[in-house]
């Protein structure tokens, strides 16, 4: 799958964009990554990857769901949204954006250079907002609870007129295959965790440990932070075999905007063929709960099939209720069991 038959249209009349990397000497001139920059390193390969796709001069609005595997430009891309993706430059410490009126969940966060998801903004309306870095990259988020084509529509209200394009942008120089060792090298220790729970501090002075954020940069960069009813609130599962069926019964979430349940390969990418599950069509059991499987057959409740794969799951919180957002394991991965 590519970019050209699937994903992205720069704009309505623009022709589609296979993603490549960008070529340039970044090699021969490049930053060494460690463990300070990494998330800086990080965030600039995101960028990169947009810029190879014309966000920094054009919203860049997905056409479908995220492509599978590295095709896709950011890890862990989600599965019950179009994503709409602009590359900004501030004005006077600042970038203005708007959410128009529309008929489906809607949100937009704003992501600092150093990965920091300084805004999550879901309310209609106008804005002009501090950002602590002179370019920023906008994530916005189009709900397909009422179908991938109204999700598109509503994409195109967007007023693109408000973006200051970062026309001008320069790729970072590391060495961006330096910056994919370090995050096979932190995802790798992410899967091995019992479970990772993410923090996403807004601004870099809220940072209290650097080597939790380099591996949310690494396995999840570009999440939100948790909010109650606002913002949300995400978990990794740990490493899980395709061999075994698995299954997970919790308490409804309730949360304000809907739950998601998706997997991920050992890399973090979404697969062919596999289909998440979320609040939006997911079958409750008689009692209320809702019982998630995986790889239990086709007539398991809810059952995802990860075709072979094994596998990392994500759950997502879309405007986190407030008892999930305190509660210190998250609700679906305590509840998972091997079946026999």
């Amino acid at each position: 799958m590519n970019f050209k038959t699937s994903i992205i249209a720069l704009s309505i009349t623009a022709i589609f964009t296979t993603y490549a990397p960008i070529a340039s000497s970044e090699t021969a001139k490049s930053l060494t990554v460690n463990e300070e920059n990494f998330t800086h390193a990080e965030t600039s390969r995101n960028f990169r990857n947009w810029t190879a796709l014309g966000a920094n001069k054009q919203f860049a609005k997905m056409k479908g769901l995220p492509p599978r595997g590295k095709d896709a430009p950011t890890v862990q891309m989600n599965d019950d949204t179009l994503y709409g993706i602009a590359i900004v430059k501030a004005v006077d410490g600042k970038v203005t954006f708007n959410i128009p009126e529309t008929n489906n969940y809607m949100a937009v966060q704003v992501i600092t250079e150093r990965g920091h998801g300084q805004h999550y903004v879901v309310e209609d309306g106008n804005y002009s907002l501090p950002v602590e870095s002179g370019y920023s990259f906008f994530i916005y988020r189009s709900g397909t609870e009422k179908g991938i084509e109204n999700a598109r529509a509503q994409l195109e209200k967007v007023d693109v007129s408000q973006f200051n394009f970062a026309v001008n942008y320069q790729v970072q120089p590391y060495n961006y295959e330096e910056v994919e060792a370090w995050v096979k090298k932190y995802t790798q220790e992410v899967n091995n965790m019992s479970k990772f729970t993410y923090t996403f501090p807004r601004t870099s002075d809220k940072v209290t440990d650097l080597h939790q954020w380099n591996l949310e940069n690494a396995a999840g960069w570009g999440g939100a932070s948790p909010e109650a009813m606002v913002g949300n609130k995400y978990a990794n599962s740990p490493k899980m075999k395709a061999s075994i069926c698995y299954t997970s019964t919790f308490e409804d979430p309730k949360n304000k905007f809907f739950t998601s349940i998706t997997a991920y390969d050992s890399s973090k990418y979404l697969m062919e063929g596999v289909n998440n599950v979320n609040s939006h069509r997911w079958e409750k059991n008689n009692d209320g709960t809702i019982t998630i499987s995986f790889n239990c057959g086709d007539n398991a409740k809810n059952n995802i099939d990860t075709k072979g794969n094994d596998f990392t799951f994500t759950s997502r919180h879309y405007g986190v209720n407030q008892k999930v957002m305190d509660s210190p394991e998250d609700p679906i991965i305590a509840a998972v069991k091997a079946q026999k």
